[in-house]
């Protein structure tokens, strides 16, 4: 999703910046309690929301729990999948 900004140095010109969404998939494997924890570390979630965010993968079958450029969710999307949890960059 490409998201228009308007210059605050301007008021008119525009810088079009790509955001995007850190994914993360439902599986078989990993605990709510696991996934509300990586969440909580990885993502900077409080854990209301990274409950709420486990709640959605798991009746939804994954959820959007971060947005923001590429640079920023790259390492994220690491860490995730390192703890053995599947993740994606959409």
């Amino acid at each position: 999703m490409t998201r228009e900004k308007t210059s605050p140095f301007t008021g008119e010109d525009t810088i079009s910046t790509k955001f995007y969404d850190l994914v993360v998939h439902n599986d078989d494997f990993n605990t709510f309690d696991f996934v509300i924890s990586t969440l909580i570390e990885v993502c900077e979630h409080k854990p209301e929301q990274a409950e709420q965010c486990t709640l959605i993968i798991h009746y939804k079958g994954k959820c959007a729990v971060r947005s923001g450029d590429y640079n920023t969710l790259k390492p994220m999307y690491r860490e995730i999948l390192n703890r053995g949890i599947t993740a994606t960059i959409e």
